[in-house]
């Protein structure tokens, strides 16, 4: 079940927690996505939050909301890219996009198998996919105070496992958010000596999850690559006979 988009906007841009959430996430994906000097860019779910670091610089960057989500104007005060999409037909070429971020997409989506195809199929050569997910053993996932309490949270292992499946090679994982979901003066003015302790901290829990994994080329998965095709976003307006996407 998707959250709508006015509830994920009011946490991540107007509470406090949610404002310190967004900077750790963002500064983690910087760290393994420094640049994307002249690639294309996209982001699944809700990830307004983390795009903008990218949008001067990369040749294209669009942020897919899901229809179930709702969509909304993204940047503030800057030309838009957020778009209205189906869950796992996106109106992108296939092979097209070089980093794919998700954020509040696969946890909360009732076809995560058919997601991470769609992830696969966008993605190109070399390709990269940063998933993050509510940490399953992880404060954040035991509370509905913020948009990580909500869907499937995904342990290390399970989270792994899924992308192997689904011919993505795992390639680094880091917990964020190690400090309580809580919006208390207290939490907040110590949330990054937190964050020290819980990445120093052998065992210890943050509330996300960021995986980052690469494009398996080719699939092992029979048939995989043929699922090809362009969605135009204008189809909406020309009633057709039938619903099945065109071949390339």
């Amino acid at each position: 079940m998707y959250l709508d988009v006015r509830e994920l906007r009011d946490f991540y841009y107007r509470s406090a927690l949610g404002r310190a959430a967004q900077r750790q996430i963002r500064s983690q994906m910087l760290q393994f996505w420094p640049h994307a000097d002249r690639q294309n860019v996209a982001g699944f779910g809700f990830t307004a939050p983390l795009l903008r670091p990218y949008i001067n610089h990369s040749r294209r960057v669009v942020g897919l909301m899901p229809a179930q989500q709702g969509v909304m104007h993204a940047p503030y005060n800057a030309p838009n890219v957020s778009v209205l999409c189906e869950e796992t037909r996106w109106p992108l070429e296939t092979g097209h996009i070089d980093r794919l971020v998700l954020m509040h997409g696969l946890e909360t989506s009732e076809r995560a198998s058919d997601l991470l195809d769609e992830c696969y199929r966008v993605l190109g050569p070399g390709g990269e996919l940063l998933v993050i997910v509510p940490n399953r053993s992880g404060l954040w996932a035991q509370s509905d105070r913020t948009p990580f309490g909500y869907g499937r949270p995904y342990s290390r292992s399970q989270l792994e496992q899924f992308l192997k499946d689904h011919d993505f090679i795992p390639q680094a994982h880091v917990s964020v958010l190690y400090q309580p979901p809580s919006s208390r003066r207290f939490w907040m003015k110590t949330a990054p000596i937190w964050e020290r302790i819980g990445r120093a901290v052998p065992g210890v829990s943050g509330g996300v999850s960021m995986m980052l994994a690469s494009k398996r080329t080719p699939p092992r998965r029979r048939g995989l690559e043929q699922k090809a095709y362009v969605l135009n976003p204008l189809d909406v307006l020309t009633p057709r006979p039938s619903s099945e996407p065109k071949a390339i």
